[in-house]
């Protein structure tokens, strides 16, 4: 199969490439002459990337720049691969302990959805759905609901403000998502039983930064019928050491260092 032709996303590419190796704004005309493009095509590239948001003009130098969410997604990336990287050693520690097959995941918040990050596994370890770069609503998932119970209710609430926002979910409505949420805070870890896949439960911990900042959530996947019931030792015992988990990734990004080993803030 030959290579897909898209030369328009190409040519943007090669711009914010061009212009990520540039100490400051560059011209157009010195685009065009570096990439090889007609100027005409070079100066409707660039008014398109500006409209969509990836670069900034500079009048009074004639000249262009990335944008500040180019520099926000990548900072995102960097950010997203150093803590896959302080993470991996603890999923990979938490698969081993486990007291019954399980995978375990990384996941972080984005807007109203979790995006998992990072994933553990063992040789006994379940398939599961929750690969790297899976988005799933963060109100049906273990992982989801520890980030969203380590966020203040005004927090939550910003993010999912009316009953609508739950259709189709349990809990379905405001009211059931706090009172959720607020156990999940006593008990220090949250589950999910059979709402993303009906033979997998899920249970998972927030991990905080130095600044007291959710910064992602470390789960467990298991079986149903390897777990027994929901309220029954081996789903506290997974909990716990999702838990001990979180905790040891908020130490790595500095929690400890700065006394905000990981505290929930406290619900009603």
């Amino acid at each position: 199969m030959g290579t897909a032709r898209m030369p328009a996303a190409r040519s943007a590419l090669r711009v914010l490439s061009l212009l990520a190796e540039q100490p400051g704004p560059v011209r157009a005309a010195t685009i065009a002459r570096e990439l090889g493009m007609p100027r005409s095509s070079a100066y409707q590239l660039l008014q398109v990337m500006r409209d969509e948001g990836f670069l900034v003009h500079y009048p009074e130098l004639g000249a262009w720049g990335p944008s500040a969410r180019v520099q926000q997604i990548g900072s995102r990336v960097a950010a997203a691969t150093r803590l896959e990287r302080l993470a991996q050693p603890i999923l990979d520690r938490l698969v081993a302990a486990a007291t019954v097959p399980a995978t375990s995941h990384l996941a972080v918040l984005a807007g109203s959805d979790v995006a998992y990050a990072g994933r553990g596994e063992g040789r006994r370890s379940p398939a599961t759905v929750s690969r790297v770069g899976v988005r799933l609503p963060a109100v049906r998932t273990a992982t989801g609901r520890a980030m969203l119970a380590a966020l203040g209710d005004d927090q939550v609430r910003a993010l999912l403000p009316h009953d609508r926002d739950l259709a189709g979910e349990r809990p379905a409505t405001r009211a059931a998502l706090t009172t959720m949420l607020a156990a999940v805070r006593r008990r220090g870890w949250a589950t999910e039983e059979g709402e993303v896949d009906p033979a997998y439960g899920s249970v998972a911990a927030a991990a905080f930064d130095a600044a007291g900042v959710p910064a992602a959530s470390v789960g467990l996947t298991f079986r149903l019928l390897d777990a027994g019931p929901v309220d029954g030792p081996d789903w506290a015992a997974l909990g716990e050491r999702c838990a001990a988990a979180a905790a040891e990734l908020g130490r790595r990004l500095g929690a400890a260092r700065a006394g905000l080993e990981a505290a929930p803030p406290e619900g009603p």
